[in-house]
């Protein structure tokens, strides 16, 4: 039996962009939080890049999250007040400067909810839930880095044999995300080697899709999903398949914007056979090649 799946380490940190509206980040991307400190500037840096800071023996870019996302920037007065979130997100790491901190507290990431149409088109916003009956919005981080820090193109494009693609092709891939961003960066590299795969925006819809395929003869062979999506989350997703024995064929890889060790060793508890961190294409194909591997054993 593996591991009960368990996000108890995944709370919400709660801080201010604005002087009203509540935002929030999973804390597993968080690795520290501090006061404003003095930057360096960094020449011909993105708009929203206020300059580096040196913490801990470590050097990493601060964003004013506030401007990359549409709201005022902060201004100069306003630095003395405010504070760093270092985020260990997308194999690097980054500060967001924010108005203020309010909190870290627990969550139910069940009980997030797709935005409101009424926040326009807000696309860094993933979700939304009420936190002491106030509207918290949840913010897509994995976008906001790739407006700031585009993706090297070559991370973006496999590169594997005619025999490796010919091992792919056949097999049925379901690919999970709730991040737009991810989910095209998912699909132009396998659109880009002519593999062919489904597409879920979260867990739940993944979890019925599954169920159907096996349920018509024809279950899913490799199962790439991210860990931090609200609903059903990737640890739960991968733990429900692995524990469902006309599910357990699908070989699990949980693909995901953190960087932290912790997000490796719970994979392995909840029966993912693997755990990547975004995005790089090769390291991604060669392990669905792994899996396509293991299915031809088992099944031989």
């Amino acid at each position: 039996m593996i591991k009960a799946a368990t996000n108890q380490s995944q709370g919400m940190l709660l801080f201010k962009l604005t002087h009203q509206q509540s935002f929030a980040i999973g804390t597993l991307k968080v690795k520290e939080i501090v006061p404003y400190t003095p930057l360096t500037a960094i020449p011909h840096s993105h708009p929203t890049v206020l300059g580096a800071a040196t913490l801990r023996g470590d050097t990493l870019p601060v964003i004013d999250m506030a401007k990359a996302v549409g709201y005022p920037p902060l201004s100069r007065d306003e630095l003395k007040n405010s504070y760093i979130i270092i985020t260990d997100c997308r194999r690097m790491l980054v500060g967001f400067l924010v108005r203020g901190i309010d909190r870290i507290t627990e969550c139910n990431w069940h009980n997030i909810d797709a935005p409101p149409s009424a926040l326009g088109k807000n696309v860094f916003v993933t979700g939304v839930t009420n936190v002491d009956n106030k509207l918290v919005q949840l913010l897509d981080v994995e976008l906001l880095l790739s407006k700031v820090f585009p993706d090297n193109p070559s991370s973006l494009q496999p590169v594997l044999t005619d025999m490796e693609r010919e091992i792919l092709r056949p097999l049925k891939i379901l690919l999970v995300d709730d991040s737009a961003v991810a989910r095209r960066q998912l699909s132009q590299a396998l659109d880009s080697i002519s593999i062919p795969y489904f597409i879920a925006t979260n867990g739940h819809d993944a979890l019925e899709m599954l169920k159907h395929a096996a349920g018509a003869g024809t279950p899913f062979d490799i199962l790439v999903s991210d860990i931090e999506m609200p609903g059903l989350d990737g640890y739960e997703l991968a733990f429900e398949v692995q524990n469902t024995t006309e599910l357990s064929h699908a070989y699990i890889i949980l693909h995901t914007s953190l960087s932290s060790e912790i997000s490796v060793s719970q994979a392995h508890q909840v029966g993912a056979h693997e755990a990547l961190t975004k995005f790089e294409a090769n390291e991604l194909i060669h392990a669905m090649l792994r899996g396509a591997q293991k299915n031809n054993v088992t099944t031989a």
